[in-house]
């Protein structure tokens, strides 16, 4: 399995007279492969802690344990490589709730034996994802959608999961937005 190709994170900053100037440039400098989901890495971009995000010359927030969600109001930047499902198909339903708890969200984890994934799962946020390398499919409860290089999804707090039915790695962009269920909509969620 041939791996992805490598890409450069660059974070802007202020010089001591306000200047514009790149505080840092490189990979980045957190990231996570699953344990429980071999060939999963998560590579933590940015984050904020709130909304309007404080724009400063503060730490890497990024300096922490890897969380599904971002924090109340907050965003989250990431990339994530997506392995064959050949090999996501091989983790059991222990595994598939230990990888969520890997996350820092095992609640979020909703797979079962009936699901359609072994990964699916909800989290109350709104994301962005973009498919940068390879193709995948978004696995909803009721419609799948095959997705390639290009593609966006506009995922508003659905069940869902990230199914790779190619034997090449897969990569997506993921931006997540805090978020809040309508209440009409909270009363008929399981």
């Amino acid at each position: 399995m041939q791996s992805l190709p490598t890409f450069k994170r660059v974070v802007t900053g202020h010089d001591p007279q306000g200047q514009a100037v790149v505080a840092s440039c490189g990979p980045t400098a957190h990231d996570f492969a699953l344990k429980a989901v071999p060939g999963t890495v998560f590579y933590e971009v940015w984050n904020s802690a709130g909304s309007p995000a404080l724009l400063d010359n503060g730490d890497d927030p990024t300096a922490r344990p890897l969380q599904l969600s971002p924090a109340p109001s907050g965003s989250v930047i990431r990339v994530v490589d997506i392995p064959p499902d050949s090999l996501q198909n091989q983790v059991s339903a222990e595994q598939a709730a230990a990888a969520f708890a890997e996350i820092g969200e095992a609640h979020a984890g909703t797979g079962n034996a009936d699901s359609k994934h072994k990964l699916m799962h909800r989290t109350e946020t709104l994301d962005y994802g973009i498919v940068t390398e390879g193709e995948v499919w978004l696995v909803l409860d009721g419609d799948e959608v095959h997705l390639k290089r290009g593609d966006i999804v506009v995922q508003r707090g659905t069940n869902h999961a990230w199914s790779n039915r190619t034997e090449q790695m897969a990569r997506m962009v993921f931006i997540l937005l805090d978020g809040r269920y309508a209440e009409q909509l909270k009363e008929v969620l399981p």
